[in-house]
């Protein structure tokens, strides 16, 4: 039951830092090998536990395997998939800072996105708050001579295309269960990644095929610990404490990868996150 919100802010905390580690074992290994081949063995491991924790499920497997809008499905799920190979080729590109701080766009972009894709109701209120968020991405990549380099921009693409993601997700939630839709999310990725992924195979280090194994274990616990968060709490309640993974991902660019802070970042973050968390707000007060 979902009246515990100290709990599922202390389980958002805590996957959000899982989530950071994870990010940060990821642009280590991207950097040393293909990002193909690490997104793939990581939805291996990911699509193993989706199938263990399905098959507990009341029915079985065949109850969450049943939807009614496959082909919604099959596109969210090779849709994330290429999210994290386009995230994780940035943290190879720009580092997890500058990031994760263009990222944090993303809750803006499903306001903007919710009127299109879900027919809601977006008041100028929320897109005052998007457009400011919009000034926060402007003043990250500080484009130069009106152009913008490709590496700047990809960690936006990422950000559109996980909001993109969530829309759907929650397009799909009208028919179908979470379990149904984590599954699908789970085995079509694995799918897609292992034909994409099979064509670059490369051997590792031991030492790296241990830090593999560590990211596949942990991204299965987070994504354990986030269910958990939402049986607990309210979503629109542990939202904004998503934004903590910006900082922990900071704190581990800046002292284990020493990468720079720049100042521009620090104010561009800063505006995005209280703009998303306004629109929150403004979201939840709407509910």
């Amino acid at each position: 039951m979902k009246n515990n919100p100290k709990l599922g802010i202390l389980l958002m905390v805590a996957t959000m830092l899982i989530f950071a580690i994870q990010d940060g074992i990821s642009q280590y290994l991207a950097r040393e090998y293909n990002v193909f081949f690490i997104v793939m063995v990581r939805y291996w491991f990911f699509a193993i536990f989706v199938f263990v924790l399905c098959s507990k499920q009341p029915g079985g497997l065949r109850n969450v395997v049943s939807t009614r809008q496959p082909f919604l499905q099959i596109f969210r799920g090779a849709l994330l998939a290429f999210e994290v190979i386009v995230m994780i080729t940035s943290f190879t590109l720009l580092g997890l800072i500058e990031s994760h701080a263009v990222f944090s766009i993303y809750p803006l972009l499903v306001a903007a996105l919710s009127g299109p894709v879900l027919k809601e109701y977006v008041g100028w209120k929320r897109w005052t708050a998007i457009f400011i968020g919009f000034v926060g991405v402007m003043i990250i990549l500080k484009p130069s001579n009106s152009v913008f380099s490709l590496q700047a921009i990809i960690p936006l693409i990422s950000a559109l295309m996980f909001a993109l993601y969530s829309l759907l997700t929650r397009y799909a939630a009208r028919q179908d269960t979470t379990m149904t839709s984590f599954f699908w999310t789970g085995i079509i990725g694995a799918i897609v990644m292992s034909i994409i992924g099979s064509n670059y195979w490369v051997l590792l280090a031991p030492t790296d095929w241990i830090w593999l194994l560590v990211l596949c274990i942990i991204a299965c616990l987070a994504h354990y610990l986030l269910i958990k968060c939402y049986e607990v709490s309210e979503a629109s309640f542990l939202q904004p404490f998503a934004y903590l993974q910006l900082l922990f991902a900071t704190i581990i660019g800046l002292f284990i990868f020493s990468e720079k802070l720049e100042i521009h970042v620090v104010i561009g973050a800063l505006i995005i996150v209280f703009a998303g968390l306004f629109a929150l707000w403004r979201e939840r007060k709407k509910s």
